[in-house]
């Protein structure tokens, strides 16, 4: 009888439990992460350090160290839209990424890449304003955008897709390899959330923010 009686409990704290466990694992606007190529392992970089061709504006690479401060990137909405900190981002929401130590946004436009000729991808703007050009759609087969998934980061001026072209640089930067736009979403194009400072979704009836930090 009393068996019995507690199952609705059990049931109850168990999707209460999936739910929190849910809401903690969701991707949110304000939080601080480095991006993870799932192909390459390596993780999405920038520097104050110029494209000799090209553009000319800021490089980004990949980077195989998880310490480096300059890999961390703040989640934004587009130009002249605003997400509250802590909402989740839908899987086919457009957002920003700007590059928390220079403050320019992840960035893509019809130049050549340096070393394989592929889209060029860079850093852009001032104090986190830029233009159109720094809007990427997440592709992700989910509701939401979950830390533990695999997603793509389609750029929506020209439809390519952030990637890596499995080609290293030399000096200055030598190791470091090179962050192109590809046409398709091939291979070096999976992306997912490494280490970083993720903001939990408020609780409706606390309204309070929390964070799950899991930098190293």
């Amino acid at each position: 009888m009393l068996h019995t009686l507690l199952l609705p409990v059990l049931a109850l704290i168990s999707c209460l439990s999936s739910s929190t466990a849910t809401q903690s694992n969701v991707v949110t606007c304000g939080s601080i992460l480095k991006l993870l190529n799932s192909d390459y392992s390596f993780r999405l970089h920038s520097h104050d350090v110029k494209y000799g061709s090209g553009s000319g504006q800021q490089s980004v690479t990949g980077v195989e160290q998880k310490e480096d401060v300059n890999s961390h990137w703040m989640i934004k909405a587009q130009s002249n839209e605003l997400c509250e900190r802590g909402e989740p981002i839908a899987c086919g929401y457009t957002i920003r990424l700007e590059h928390l130590t220079t403050k320019k946004n992840l960035h893509s436009h019809h130049f050549s890449s340096p070393l394989s000729g592929e889209q060029e991808v860079s850093a852009y703007g001032t104090d986190g304003v830029g233009d159109t050009g720094d809007h990427w759609e997440v592709v992700c087969t989910n509701d939401k955008w979950m830390r533990d998934a695999h997603i793509r980061l389609r750029h929506i001026d020209t439809g390519m897709y952030l990637g890596m072209s499995g080609r290293s640089y030399g000096r200055p930067i030598s190791g470091q390899m090179e962050i192109v736009g590809l046409h398709r979403p091939q291979h070096g194009t999976r992306w997912t959330t490494a280490e970083g400072l993720f903001i939990v979704p408020k609780d409706k009836e606390n309204e309070h923010e929390e964070y799950a930090h899991t930098e190293l």
